[in-house]
């Protein structure tokens, strides 16, 4: 084991100091005179929460299978030992070789979502790398950014020497021998000769390398590369191919608890479904299943080398994964008796998803999770969510048949055409499905049963058909979640009934964070030298230190969030090409100020444009 970065006296003193000593059961471990390139991973929060990221395990054993490459991890530090660093003058270091990360070739950092983006600059700065691309020099690391948020990579681009735009196995590995070749060539102590280098290759976007200009009222008047050389548009890449793609069996086994403490089973990439707000089910685009022969064998693999004893299936809409039933009854046969329970997120409210829920869940300690997001049918078609109110309440209802008394609701306020009946329709859609257990007859109830009813605040996402739209402001979204509070109250079977709604203030930042332009890098570096980190984290936000920065650089949150764009706008992130295309969305946009609803993918091909990845209609149509 290597010497540790830290000494005794400083992990005595810290939290949960095994989020730093690294050696954890499946880390790697290589001579470093061995390696060419040294890659630091990094995701911009807490180790448990980063420990529990699927893309971050696929691309650490994935690049490691690379003798030439050593890939190790870095994660945010807790805001305790954030201050020892600081007070101490201790760069920070990664896990496996307890090395300081200034001294590796690449820190790249997976960016999940906006809140994560003052830790970008923690780990930045801890890592006496300076914060803006200008600043460095032949001596820094590369810094690349992938992950969701980069389908709007803008706000960043002061702070990323590089973007990786689509799924990490596709051209990483072109990118290390690119820069192999760099770093042997003559030009090996000009940065700029490498990023140019890299710009050529298919899904790098090398932000320094394109000039943007406003127009008076604000908005983007061009965004141009600086020479010929640099390509245009920036095209998604994609694994076709996800049965035979590189998948970690030996993922690292964290010593402490992490958020996800268990196997993850990707079994699909991709939504059938279309929802008008989702941006996942739009940029993930097409949907490609893994085969269930394959799924069977990374099950026994992962269970043997973790010693997990949960076995979770991950994707945007486990329904609709084609091999689910034959996938669930060999996982229960196979694991049932040696004590591995299975878990089944993102299932849709349907006889099929209980029959197989009932299979894997124990009915005494476990609630149901459904999404009808919208408490209206005229809003669910807006959105177009795919489920009707009949769907949801006989759903409800077989649920309650089969055992179960608890059922999680979540929906959004604040959607695009939203009216004062669509608001309080989540509470009275929710006193629906309670009335529906209590006509159970009493002598087979179980006790009561609990509707907890959830609502986030909605932001229109890039890539979305609802990227036109605005954003309600705080006291809009308060006064929303207020009213359907207040029909609560007045509901039935109030002690069946429970509501909650998400912080309105951090929404309004996510909005800014996700449809900004580069002039708002200006505001999250200052709001990081205000003292910003863990904005995710509802104990460290600050919502009045984000308006001051704001307010300090004279950009105005309002631009960015409160008003609804024109259909002829250029976006920020227009310079992207993820396969469905600019014209598809404005239609999706007009469908849905027009309550029509898209059939999903499986049932008829939409002429999304995403296709092209397949060379073709993505699914045969039933037509």
């Amino acid at each position: 084991m290597n010497k540790l970065a830290l000494p005794d006296e400083i992990l005595l003193s810290i939290d949960k100091s095994a989020r730093y000593i690294g050696n954890e059961i499946n880390s790697v471990k290589k001579d470093l005179s061995s390696v060419s390139i040294r890659f630091a991973m990094c995701f911009p929060d807490v180790y448990e929460i980063g420990m529990s990221h699927l893309g971050i395990q696929i691309l650490y054993a994935m690049l490691n299978e690379r003798e030439d490459i050593y890939c190790e991890r870095v994660y945010s530090p807790w805001v305790d030992l954030d201050k020892i660093l600081r007070d101490k003058n201790i760069p920070l270091f990664s896990l496996e070789t307890q090395s300081p990360i200034k001294d590796f070739d690449f820190l790249g950092i997976t960016i999940q979502y906006e809140m994560c983006y003052t830790n970008i600059l923690q780990i930045l700065d801890l890592s006496h790398i300076p914060l803006l691309t200008k600043n460095r020099t032949i001596n820094d690391p590369f810094v690349i950014g992938g992950g969701p948020c980069t389908y709007n990579p803008e706000p960043l681009a002061d702070f990323f020497d590089l973007f990786y735009i689509g799924e990490g196995e596709t051209v990483y590995f072109e990118l290390m021998d690119c820069y192999k070749e760099w770093k042997s060539s003559e030009k090996n102590n000009d940065r700029k000769a490498f990023l140019k280098k890299a710009s050529q290759i298919p899904g790098i976007y090398v932000p320094s390398l394109y000039t943007v200009k406003y127009k008076k009222d604000g908005t983007i008047d061009s965004f141009v590369p600086i020479d010929n050389s640099i390509p245009s548009t920036i095209k998604k890449q994609v694994v076709m191919n996800v049965t035979d793609t590189y998948y970690p069996t030996k993922p690292v086994v964290p010593y402490i608890q992490a958020v996800q403490d268990r196997v993850v089973l990707e079994i699909q990439r991709g939504c059938i479904r279309g929802c008008r707000f989702c941006q996942a089910g739009t940029i993930y685009r097409p949907t490609r299943e893994r085969d269930v022969s394959i799924l069977k064998k990374y099950a026994q693999e992962l269970i043997n080398n973790t010693g997990f004893e949960e076995i979770s299936l991950s994707s945007l809409s486990s329904s609709d994964y084609s091999s689910l039933n034959e996938l669930i009854t060999y996982l229960i046969s196979d694991f049932k008796t040696k004590g591995v329970n299975i878990s089944l997120p993102s299932l849709r409210i349907d006889a099929f998803s209980l029959d197989v829920m009932s299979k894997v869940q124990d009915i005494k300690k476990s609630s149901l999770t459904f999404a009808p997001e919208a408490g209206s049918q005229r809003l669910r078609n807006v959105i177009n969510k795919g489920l009707t109110e009949d769907d949801i309440i006989d759903g409800a209802s077989k649920a309650f048949d089969g055992g179960w008394t608890r059922v999680k609701l979540y929906f959004m306020l604040g959607l695009p055409t939203e009216t004062e009946d669509d608001i309080k329709g989540i509470a009275w859609l929710s006193e629906k499905i309670a009335k529906k257990y209590y006509e159970i007859p009493k002598d087979k109830r179980k006790g009561k049963c609990q509707i907890v009813a959830s609502s986030s605040f909605f932001v229109p996402k890039p890539f979305t058909a609802f990227q036109w739209a605005k954003m309600n402001r705080r006291d809009e979204f308060l006064q929303k979640a207020y009213m359907v509070n207040d029909e609560f109250k007045i509901q039935l079977n109030k002690k069946s009934l429970k509501y909650n709604y998400h912080d309105a203030d951090t929404t309004i930042l996510e909005g800014v964070l996700a449809r900004g332009d580069r002039k708002v890098g200006q505001v999250i570096l200052n709001a990081y030298k205000k003292g910003c980190i863990y904005d995710a984290w509802s104990e460290f936000f600050d919502f009045g230190k984000w308006t001051a920065a704001f307010e300090e650089e004279g950009i105005d949150m309002d631009f960015y969030i409160f008003r609804e764009r024109s259909l002829d706008e250029i976006f920020p992130w227009d310079f992207i090409d993820i396969g469905v295309t600019k014209e598809f969305l404005k239609e999706e946009w007009q469908k849905a100020n027009n309550e029509i609803i898209t059939e999903n993918c499986r049932s008829k091909c939409s002429g999304c444009g995403a296709a092209v990845f397949k060379g073709g209609v993505c699914f045969e149509s039933k037509n």
